[in-house]
């Protein structure tokens, strides 16, 4: 109707107001010009094309970019790209910048007793120091987990939890806390925010209680778009955590949490909060440890191509996938870890041995156990992400 409207204007313009536009019908195009249709014989001229439907997918403006910058990398560049690194001591600097990881994520050790100058300094040489520019992570929750604003050097106070923004000023007080915040990790060069914790939790007695908001699902919904739109007006990627919903399970750093609620819990409970995060375009989802079993029971939710699949194919994330620390005990002793992850969908993978980590993965793509297409699938979107971050 567009195009059509758009003909009648410039036939107008060219002829003159005065003079009737002829109607289109098949009464006077000639019998050899009148086409069924799908015989595809019209002439190119004469071709009329409908707008594809709009890419609805997280960093789609920069297919094209990282499709080329994909087909420049080596194996051993994409292995790297996978992993989301503690940053690591001092001594194992070199070695991890040489493995060209995807990126560090920064704990409190990293800023402690530092100054502002100090802390730049160390993500400058990062940066300058890896071939592909890299993410830089960390947990700035607020309350019990403020890995930067525990310092006196780099905040005035540590950054208070969501409950009690929420309790000072409600949402407002939400907003102002994730933009200043925003702003403090953006001046240190960091990039990422694992940040917020989606899951609902509404039992001062769950572990998960303290870094949740401690409201029912729908207000935590309304507390997680308003982070991730926050954070993104100010260029903080953020991640939801930790899907698909921690509920009132055990510490998986400790052991391993059999989750026995069923399937409907999720639905109706907390799969709301992760589902409004996407929608507000949340770029990354990290994956709980826990064993969820009305999806699968057999696997942590990290390792499992089915807890992933309801992501992709029923939640429609087209984001960044990662596990949570490989090096937790709820999954450390599984066999292969690393690998049973990507062969699961997840894209990147959060460990603290990177060493170990990248020649297992390199191994198992050299020897034919995982596909080199699985690893271009998640790199693709890595470097889709550092596009959109204006890292490439």
């Amino acid at each position: 109707m567009k195009i059509l409207t758009l003909y009648s204007l410039l036939f107008l313009l060219l002829f003159g107001c005065d003079k009737q536009v002829p109607q289109i019908t098949d009464n006077n195009i000639p019998p050899e010009e009148i086409v069924s249709p799908g015989e595809g014989n019209t002439k190119p001229d004469d071709e009329v094309t409908f707008p594809e439907e709009e890419d609805k997918s997280l960093f789609y403006e920069f297919e094209q970019e990282a499709l080329i910058a994909l087909n420049n990398m080596t194996i051993e560049e994409k292995i790297g790209q996978m992993f989301l690194a503690r940053c690591p001591e001092d001594e194992n600097l070199s070695l991890y910048l040489s493995i060209n990881p995807g990126g560090f994520i920064m704990f409190g050790r990293d800023f402690y007793e530092k100054t502002k100058e100090e802390v730049v300094k160390n993500i400058n040489y990062f940066q300058e120091n890896s071939n592909i520019p890299m993410i830089i992570g960390v947990d700035e929750e607020g309350g019990t987990v403020v890995r930067i604003s525990s310092n006196p050097n780099l905040a005035s106070e540590p950054f208070k939890s969501p409950q009690e923004l929420f309790d000072l000023d409600g949402y407002e007080a939400i907003k102002r806390d994730v933009k200043e915040k925003s702003e403090l990790l953006k001046s240190l060069g960091i990039n990422l925010n694992l940040s917020p914790v989606a899951d609902v939790s509404i039992n001062a007695e769950d572990f998960i209680f303290d870094r949740a908001f401690g409201k029912p699902a729908e207000e935590t919904a309304q507390y997680v778009k308003i982070v991730v739109e926050t954070a993104r007006k100010n260029n903080i990627s953020s991640t939801l955590k930790h899907f698909p919903g921690y509920g009132n399970n055990i510490d998986t750093h400790t052991g391993s949490a059999y989750d026995k609620r069923p399937y409907e819990d999720f639905l109706n409970s907390d799969f709301i909060p992760f589902k409004a995060g996407i929608e507000a375009g949340a770029e990354s989802i990290l994956i709980s440890h826990n064993i969820v079993e009305s999806i699968d029971a057999e696997h942590p939710a990290s390792l499992s191509k089915k807890v992933i699949d309801i992501l992709r194919n029923d939640m429609d994330f087209t984001g960044i996938i990662m596990t949570d620390d490989l090096s937790m005990s709820a999954v450390s002793e599984t066999d292969s870890p690393v690998v049973t992850a990507v062969l699961a969908g997840n894209d990147m993978l959060i460990v603290s041995d990177l060493e170990t980590s990248y020649n297992t993965l390199l191994s198992a793509v050299s020897n034919g156990d995982i596909p080199e297409d699985r690893i271009n699938e998640s790199v693709l979107r890595i470097i889709k992400w550092k596009y959109y971050l204006g890292l490439l």
